[in-house]
């Protein structure tokens, strides 16, 4: 019997040695080839991606990049993230050959957590539905719609403003612009902006946006099986929206041109066949996150700046003072108005570079290709960083320093400031963007001076940049 047991015993540690070596074996034969780029892939499954998202837990998600880049002397290095063969590709020679090979050499790839997230999109892929969103927004995000939101978005301001700042001593900064620029997404793509509505879908999108970057572990209380509560929650909220859109188009209670869920009801594809329901909730999903969570880390780091750096406070406020005292009562804030606010913006893009709020996307090789000497096989996620140009000093001379005046003239060149993506797979929504950030930072500035709280505040990236304690600031109201 012993023998027996003895026998099972050795059978057990053989097929676990033996699960392992295949393993390891697979792990290692994705990483085997000639001229591969230096690298090392860590642990099967796991690969580097503990390493990868730490150095972002930590505050400095830069460090995993540059590290590297010494060890191996390259720009591009191999390595394993997300339980995928990669290769990080890091320099602006790097970020042009990725944007310019678009749809050619390389495409947007996602990790798995995002389709899953996404069902409908799995239908066809993330990467046919992209294609479908760059052919809708145009028409949305042209100069002149653009221009017809800067009024709307001054009267969210005032409204935002009011309720969550005016008469308070202290404000914890983050959710207050995760208010403001969610109010304003909601109102312009789904044209709701009942303070109640927008709170019971605000809470459920935070979920989801912590949750759609993480592994797909689909577990109880795992942030990726709580993403997908949410998003199921939030598109049948969305289902509700768009069945009483259609009843109220057909009735004429609503236009055609009033916001993007009207322009997508309306819109059919070059075979005359429109969007179904579910997929239009998919896309105003992706929208509504899109629209809303990049630019409130945005506005939260240039009120974080703004406090440690006084002068830079007094440039962008006299600059909107200006533009403040050239208003009538009551008069909204124009296009014009906007092309005043150079310096301001400048401030916001310098904001932009020290704490992206995309610090970077993958690709997918659509096919082998050498790229500076080293084989990139068909299939290999390739990962640009935009950190990578934005901290270094080749292209940022004393990069940790706060300096607008970067940005002025022809700006940084080509391909280093990299906040919005580049080539076809630039951010469509840049110019919304702008417009969202330099009329918070209007209204910010016109009321108040501020201090932080918390001096030293740690700062996360997971996976975009946050104050660990949301940036709680003492308020200072300008007397009247």
């Amino acid at each position: 019997m012993e023998h027996f047991y003895l026998s099972l015993l050795l059978l057990f540690v053989s097929l676990v040695s033996l699960s392992l070596f295949v393993l390891f074996y697979k792990h290692r034969s994705q990483f085997t080839g000639p001229n591969l780029p230096p690298g090392k892939t860590g642990y099967p499954m796991i690969g580097e991606s503990l390493e990868f998202l730490s150095t972002g837990w930590k505050g400095h998600p830069e460090k995993f990049i540059f590290d590297r880049m010494t060890k191996f002397s390259s720009e591009v290095f191999k390595t394993s993230l997300l339980g995928q063969p990669a290769a990080v590709f890091a320099g602006a020679a790097c970020n042009k050959f990725l944007f310019s090979n678009e749809n050619k050499l390389v495409i947007s790839w996602w990790p798995d957590s995002v389709n899953k997230v996404f069902p409908s999109s799995t239908q066809t892929s993330s990467k046919e539905e992209a294609k479908k969103m760059r052919k809708l927004l145009p028409g949305f995000l042209k100069p002149e719609a653009l221009q017809r939101y800067i009024g709307i978005m001054d009267t969210i301001a005032t409204r935002h403003f009011a309720d969550g700042w005016e008469n308070k001593k202290e404000v914890v900064v983050f959710p207050l612009a995760k208010s403001y620029t969610f109010w304003v997404a909601s109102r312009l793509f789904i044209s709701v902006e009942d303070p109640n509505h927008i709170a019971k879908f605000s809470e459920p999108f935070q979920v989801l946006a912590s949750g759609l970057i993480s592994i797909p572990i689909d577990l109880p209380g795992t942030p990726f099986n709580r993403a997908i509560k949410a998003s199921n929650f939030i598109r049948k909220e969305l289902h509700k929206i768009i069945k009483q859109r259609k009843v109220d188009l057909a009735e004429g209670k609503a236009t055609p041109t009033q916001d993007i869920l009207s322009h997508m009801l309306l819109t059919c594809d070059e075979n005359g066949q429109y969007m179904g329901e579910l997929d239009i909730a998919d896309k105003i999903l992706g929208l509504l996150i899109g629209g809303h969570d990049t630019a409130s880390a945005a506005c939260t780091f240039i009120v974080k700046y703004l406090s440690e750096l006084p002068d830079i406070y007094e440039g962008v406020y006299n600059e909107q003072m200006e533009i403040a005292k050239s208003k009538a009562p009551g008069e909204l804030l124009n296009w014009d108005d906007i092309q005043k606010m150079k310096y301001s913006w400048n401030v916001a893009c310098e904001v932009l570079r020290l704490a992206p709020p995309l610090q970077g996307a993958f690709r997918e090789a659509l096919t082998d290709f050498v790229f500076n000497g080293f084989s990139i096989p068909k299939g290999w996620k390739l990962y640009w960083s935009a950190n990578s140009t934005h901290k270094s000093a080749e292209y940022f001379p004393e990069p940790q320093k706060f300096d607008p005046t970067r940005f002025e003239g022809n700006g940084p060149a080509p391909y280093t400031f990299v906040p919005f993506g580049g080539g076809p797979r630039m951010c469509p929504g840049k110019e919304y963007a702008r417009l969202e950030i330099l009329v918070f930072m209007h209204h910010l500035v016109k009321r108040f001076k501020w201090e932080k709280m918390i001096p030293d505040e740690k700062i996360i990236v997971d996976p975009m940049p946050m104050p660990a304690k949301g940036l709680p600031v003492r308020l200072f109201p300008h007397k009247a």
